[in-house]
């Protein structure tokens, strides 16, 4: 049976919000967009292509994957090939959502039980990047296996963040490397048991 590992950039405080550039993501005002990139380097880019070279499928809430697939294809180069060549689905609440990037499919009906289903039919990895409200949903059915977190040495204040749903987790850590720049390279495994 596959896992659904979470790769997130977070920082201190949690916030997930729009690490990639200062237009990602300015929903409730947020002004801080960009703020993984002065801290990127390549012991990220090596672990997080480590988990990308294993067999995966990627698992996206819609604006996540409207976003991420349109800044990789206008940039190119290989993190635009591997995006488009693996399969890609995308939860959404609109049943006739359009899904324009090739190998993407639409999760049909409630979004749990369609990962319960796609985790039980195979043994490919489901990685979720970005996607807040799905990782959300996710965890409060108990269906996420990893998280592979970039825990950036900053504190922003505002914006959303990775824990935001109030569902308690027992996460047990596997593995953990800090950077150059001090962004600690972090992987926790769930324990498969609630919080009292």
């Amino acid at each position: 049976m596959g896992k659904v590992i979470v790769m997130n950039h977070v920082t201190l405080d949690g916030v997930m919000q729009a690490p990639g550039s200062a237009d990602e993501d300015t929903r409730d005002g947020f002004g801080h967009g960009g703020w993984a990139v002065p801290r990127s380097d390549e012991s990220i880019g090596a672990r997080m292509g480590g988990l990308m070279g294993d067999e995966h499928a990627f698992l996206f809430g819609r604006r996540t994957y409207e976003q991420l697939l349109a800044s990789w294809n206008a940039q190119g180069g290989p993190f635009k090939e591997a995006l488009n060549s693996t399969a890609k689905y995308v939860a959404s609440h609109n049943p006739e959502a359009q899904l324009e990037w090739p190998n993407s499919t639409l999760l049909r009906g409630d979004v749990p039980d369609a990962v319960r289903n796609l985790k039980q039919g195979s043994e490919t990895n489901l990685v979720v990047m970005g996607s807040g409200v799905l990782i959300g949903s996710l965890m409060a059915a108990g269906l996420i296996d990893e998280y592979l977190l970039m825990i950036h040495p900053l504190v922003l204040g505002s914006g959303r963040r990775l824990f935001a749903g109030g569902t308690p987790a027992s996460l047990r850590l596997v593995d953990s490397s800090a950077t150059a720049a001090g962004v600690l390279i972090a992987t926790y495994q769930s324990e498969g048991e609630r919080v009292p």
